[in-house]
């Protein structure tokens, strides 16, 4: 990802290709294909990795989806295999739901699950995967800035690619760049990253940190006008009750997708 420039305030174009008319295309198209990814069956599989400060494994968990077409439009995601690990006294032991707690006060347990629930099962999207950290949306591109950067060629087809910041005032969480396929106005690939920092009275008052909070998601399409996220991923640290501490990654893929009928409502 290229580096961050002062930007123009008013004047988001170069050479004759303005920005927010191109997100504002993708806002336009993201209800649109939203609903055409809900006629698809397809798998997701997550993998969730807890890592402590001397590298070692506290825990892990792996997860796989099956996403089907509901009524009334929707998708139906179900749990369909689920494995777990977790790091005890220099052992490690397996376990087979989500949230299990080996002990008493078990905070790697509510931490992966709360994180893999909010990260990837976000009951507001239909693929699960948060709208509020990239802004494609309408109501989130209004907290944005945008500037062109030029063109690419990704996935064999020529694309455009743009950098995004808040806007002064707003409160927006995120920088970063999107590259959007110039043909169908779908988002190919997008970065975002943390564009502010926790003040430091709050993280005394809460006890908590998080470093280097970043999120990728990669798109493919499968169909004319229809475009999947089949790349998902996060990195970050989190330090929070004085003394807890731990470097986390959340994957997730998709893929073998194919079209689906949806069961009707009684």
């Amino acid at each position: 990802m290229s580096g961050f420039c002062e930007w123009p305030l008013v004047l988001m174009v170069l050479g004759g290709v303005d920005a927010g008319e191109i997100m504002a295309r993708v806002a336009a198209n993201q209800d649109r294909a939203a609903a055409a990814r809900s006629r698809y069956v397809y798998s997701q599989k997550v993998r969730a990795r807890m890592i402590r400060t001397n590298g070692k494994l506290a825990r892990e968990e792996f997860r796989t989806y099956t996403v089907t077409p509901a009524a009334a439009g929707k998708s139906e995601k179900k749990l369909a295999e689920f494995r777990g690990t977790y790091e005890s006294k220099g052992k490690l032991h397996e376990y087979q739901e989500p949230g299990f707690e080996h002990k008493d006060l078990d905070l790697d347990a509510d931490v992966i699950d709360t994180l893999t629930t909010d990260l990837v099962n976000d009951g507001k999207s239909r693929d699960g995967i948060s709208a509020n950290v990239f802004p494609l949306t309408s109501e989130e591109q209004r907290k944005y800035e945008f500037q062109y950067l030029g063109e690419v060629v990704q996935q064999s087809r020529k694309a455009h690619r743009i950098e995004f910041r808040p806007k002064k005032g707003q409160e927006a969480a995120w920088k970063g760049e999107a590259v959007i396929d110039a043909e169908e106005y779908e988002p190919v690939t997008v970065f975002s990253k943390f564009a502010v920092k926790i003040p430091w009275g709050v993280k005394a008052f809460l006890g908590s940190d998080v470093k280097q909070l970043g999120f990728a998601v990669t798109y493919q399409r499968v169909a004319p006008g229809v475009w999947f996220p089949v790349g998902y991923g996060t990195e970050f640290r989190l330090d929070i009750l004085w003394g807890y501490k731990r470097n986390i990654t959340l994957n997730l893929t998709s893929g073998e997708f194919r079209e689906g009928k949806a069961e009707s409502e009684i």
